[in-house]
């Protein structure tokens, strides 16, 4: 199948007029029966690799996910796009149970969710190879592997699906996944020749800092308060530092929820419910938060403690800006943190285990005290290269300091610790700086490095300095960390040749000294829009959602209602062109956001939010090119207005407001259904609304409207300008 066909159903139940990296590859693929490993990045559209093949093939698509609010969150957003989904886990009734079972026995779904567990129940797979499964696909596949950060040994019983579903293809996709685990994921789901497609890990629209850690509660206050209407999350080691940071901030006036293994399984649910219906800003939680949830619009993520590897932070720092506008991810850092992990891996008793947990620390550690682009070392260590030597989106390249001349300082470091391995001891880099410094503590004088040469030459600059100079040294592959859990640091042949060529070092400035944290805002948006008809766009999607009981992004997400607060929809075909919107969306809420996109208008003159003009502002007062393009709610007006009713009596009985009424009345005017405005506009009214019109145009309602002297309402001086653009163009439609 070539991508034209995928395109029609792309847009038609998903809303978008074009695919993302690699899908339409993935897409190809699993159609045409090969077994696929995608590796895409949180927010680059895995799920729809799997969803949209599913309702172009035959039978049933079964969907293996790791958590209940996943399942049900996928299929929320399938339902409400038309799509024929369901799930089954612990948390559906007997009763409704029985009736997917039913639906199921009877073809009437296109895809199915399943926890890994539920597959191997008794009976169930029999139940399963009745109802025609073509295709699988495993959501997190990184969880099968012992080498990724999320290993979850029920994961591994799924190597067996391949005897009983030999025909059907399969999909794994995961967005952490180094090359380690892919070769570890290919083997044990036994795929077949996959095709293997790896997008870039660069989530673009993220901002990565790391501040040092300095009364760390503060810090969380502070940024919380600075980014008080937006979502956000905030990890923590402990399930006591989760209460803490959840209860100081409810005190300072946050809507904030903790979320940890340890509550109740009813509290936890119910607030992170809170939290994906916009109930609640900010969810304070271990890593037991967040795998698989969908929230796109959560504007930030705080680390308020070190994530224990590489593959963790990216993960949850992934959970930010999942609906591509900016987010940003902040890490507060102290070394106090690597102490605290080390005395965890201390105590494990399997040694290999110990040593992995050890060197992915150590990288996560490197990471947080990096000095240069993170977002470079962030895929590099993916294995992806990365070129741009200033990515203008992380602390380390938002910093204007200019670099300066540490010749001489690195000489000294680089020397010391020639001089201390020398002796056939290597040491750490504390110890080094510790011989710098003139220390002549037990350990210095134990080892007899109180003789060496650069005993004390670094005495005119504080610890920090040396430590921080010694970081940067191993970042930029002057000096190497042994990987055997004891990190003795040497030099590289790099050095070597650095000291004999008397090669010059530049770097920014060391920091000596902790610096408070700004309060700093995470970007809400990438798009310009109106924000005051967005903020009312967005109360009515609550509104609807709550109706509903799903969470406000199944109805539209924020990039969709920043495009309609930009564009201005005003008829259903411009209001399909909005992304996110399908044809069973425009059905069930066309009609309404057009409504109120109407009443704003008639009140407001977008360019006085943006002087340049937006990408595509509609005009105010414009007549549809077809008498079709009146909905129906606007027809409904009509016939009651026919009927003898007035508006105030047609508002009354559809309970809409007069101006809503008077909106509808306009458009029926404006596509010839209405030929009279009698009963709606006086003579008077409309002599004077000719004379604005004469001096104003009719680009903008509110000059005409204070031109008559603000005593006609905006509803009928619409109604009066679409009579008049009719009497023009001589009533042809």
């Amino acid at each position: 199948m070539n991508a034209s066909h995928l395109l029609a159903p792309l847009k038609s139940v998903f809303g978008y007029d074009a695919f993302r990296p690699l899908q339409r590859e993935i897409m190809e693929a699993t159609l045409g029966g090969r077994d696929v490993l995608a590796i895409l990045p949180t927010g680059g559209g895995k799920s729809l690799c799997y969803q949209l093949p599913a309702l172009q093939r035959e039978g049933l698509t079964v969907v293996v996910s790791p958590l209940i609010a996943l399942m049900k969150d996928q299929v929320d957003q399938l339902q409400a796009a038309g799509v024929a989904a369901t799930f089954l886990n612990s948390s559906v009734s007997g009763g409704e149970a029985r009736a997917r079972l039913t639906g199921l026995e009877r073809g009437e779904y296109k895809l199915l969710y399943l926890a890994p567990e539920r597959l191997f129940l008794p009976d169930f797979l029999e139940k399963l190879k009745r109802w025609q499964v073509t295709a699988l696909a495993i959501d997190e596949a990184h969880c099968i592997s012992e080498w990724g950060h999320d290993f979850r040994p029920e994961y591994r019983q799924l190597a067996t699906l391949r005897t009983h579903f030999p025909g059907a293809s399969v999909v794994a996709l995961t967005a952490t996944a180094t090359e380690r685990v892919q070769k570890d994921i290919v083997q044990q789901l036994q795929l077949k020749g996959p095709g293997k497609y790896v997008a870039s890990f660069n989530r673009p629209n993220l901002t990565y800092r790391v501040l040092p850690k300095q009364r760390p509660r503060r810090q969380v206050l502070d940024y919380a308060a600075a980014n008080r209407d937006v979502s956000g999350i905030v990890y923590c080691q402990s399930r006591r530092a989760v209460e803490d940071y959840a209860l100081a901030l409810q005190e300072a006036g946050h809507k904030a929820m903790p979320y940890h293994a340890g509550l109740p399984q009813s509290e936890r649910i119910a607030n992170q419910e809170a939290f994906i219906r916009d109930d609640v800003q900010v969810i304070c939680a271990t890593i037991a938060f967040g795998m698989g949830i969908n929230k796109p619009n959560v504007r930030y993520v705080l680390h308020a403690d070190l994530p224990k590897n590489i593959e963790s932070y990216y993960q949850e720092t992934g959970r930010a800006g999942r609906d591509g506008l900016p987010a940003e991810c902040l890490l507060l850092f102290s070394p106090g943190d690597i102490a605290k992990y080390q005395h965890f891996i201390d105590q494990m008793e399997d040694e290999p285990a110990a040593r992995i947990a050890r060197q992915q620390l150590r990288q996560m550690a490197d990471f947080a005290e990096y000095a240069d682009c993170r977002r470079g070392a962030l895929l590099r260590y993916f294995g992806e290269s990365y070129h741009e030597a200033n990515c203008g989106s992380c602390d380390n390249c938002l910093d204007d300091r200019e670099e300066v001349d540490v010749t001489v300082e690195c000489q000294k470091l680089l020397s010391c610790i020639f001089r201390i391995n020398q002796g056939g001891y290597p040491m750490g880099l504390n110890h080094a700086v510790d011989v710098l410094r003139g220390s002549e503590n037990l350990k210095v004088i134990g080892k007899g490095h109180q003789r060496l040469s650069t005993h004390g030459i670094g005495k005119d600059q504080p610890a920090e300095y040396w430590q921080g100079l010694g970081k940067q040294l191993i970042q930029r592959g002057y000096l190497k960390l042994s990987d055997d859990g004891y990190n003795t640091v040497e030099l590289t042949s790099e050095a070597g040749r650095a000291l004999k060529e008397r090669r010059a070092f530049r770097m920014k400035p060391i920091r000596t000294r902790v610096t408070p944290a700004a309060r700093t805002k995470a970007k809400s948006s990438a798009i310009e829009c109106d924000e005051g008809l967005f903020e009312v766009l967005r109360k009515m999607r609550k509104e609807l959602a709550d109706a509903r009981g799903v969470p406000p992004y199944v109805i539209f997400g924020d990039v969709a209602l920043r495009q309609m607060a930009r564009r201005y929809p005003r008829d259903e075909t411009a209001f399909l062109s909005i992304p996110g919107v399908g044809q069973r969306k425009l059905k069930d809420y066309g009609g309404q956001f057009i409504e109120v996109i109407d009443e704003w208008l008639l009140e407001n003159d977008p360019r006085e939010f943006e002087p340049d003009g937006f990408l595509d502002p509609a005009p105010r007062i414009r007549k549809p090119k077809d008498p079709n393009d009146v909905n129906g709610t606007s027809l409904a007006s009509l016939q009651l207005f026919r009927e003898g009713k007035d508006v105030e009596a047609i508002a009354a009985v559809r309970g809409l407001n007069t101006s809503t009424i008077e909106v509808h009345l306009a458009n029926c005017v404006e596509a010839g259904k209405l030929d009279s405005v009698d009963g709606l506009v006086s003579e008077a009214e409309l002599a004077r609304i000719r004379e604005a019109v004469a001096e104003h145009g009719i680009e903008a309602l509110r000059p005409i409207y204070e031109a008559a002297g603000e005593q006609i309402s905006f509803g009928k001086i619409r109604i009066a300008l679409a009579q008049l653009q009719r009497e023009v163009s001589g009533g042809s439609n």
